[in-house]
C-alpha cells in the first residue's frame, strides 16, 4: 500500500517545467523540435456529394457503407485519374437505371466534393470497390 501511495504522489507532482519530462530531450540539448507541441489541426468536413457514374448496373452492386475510388475518364484522349479516393456510400437511391448512368450519394471532404462536381461535368465517372 504505501508503495502505491508513493507511486501515486510522483506522478501527481510531474517533472518540473525547468526539468523537462524524464526521457524527453528539452531545449537545453538542442532538440528544440522536440519540445514543441503538436500542431492542432481542424477536422475536415465531410459533406454528401451526389454523383452520376455512368455505368448503372455497377452502382446497383453498392450498398451503403461501402467504400468506393472514383475515376474520371475522359474518352476522347483515354486518360483516367483518380478524383475521390476511399469516398464513403451513404446512400444509392432506388432509380431507374437510365443511359445517363445512376446516381450515388458519397460522404466525402468538402474539397473532394468540388473535384468530383468538376469531373463529373467534363467527364464520364466510374467506381471501384476499395
Amino acid at each position: 500500500m504505501g508503495l502505491a501511495v508513493g507511486a501515486a504522489a510522483l506522478v501527481a507532482a510531474g517533472p518540473r517545467a525547468a526539468e523537462g519530462a524524464r526521457g524527453h530531450p528539452g531545449p537545453e540539448t538542442g532538440a528544440a523540435a522536440a519540445a514543441e507541441p503538436a500542431r492542432k489541426r481542424p477536422p475536415v468536413e465531410t459533406v454528401t456529394a451526389p454523383v452520376r457514374i455512368a455505368d448503372g448496373a455497377t452502382v446497383r452492386m453498392l450498398r451503403p457503407g461501402d467504400r468506393v475510388d472514383v475515376i474520371a475518364a475522359d474518352g476522347g484522349s483515354g486518360s483516367a485519374q483518380v478524383v475521390a479516393a476511399g469516398a464513403r456510400v451513404t446512400r444509392v437511391p432506388d432509380v431507374a437505371v437510365a443511359e445517363s448512368g445512376a446516381l450515388l450519394l458519397l460522404s466525402v471532404p468538402r474539397a473532394t466534393a468540388a473535384r468530383l462536381a468538376g469531373a463529373g461535368a467534363t467527364s464520364r465517372l466510374a467506381v471501384t470497390l476499395c
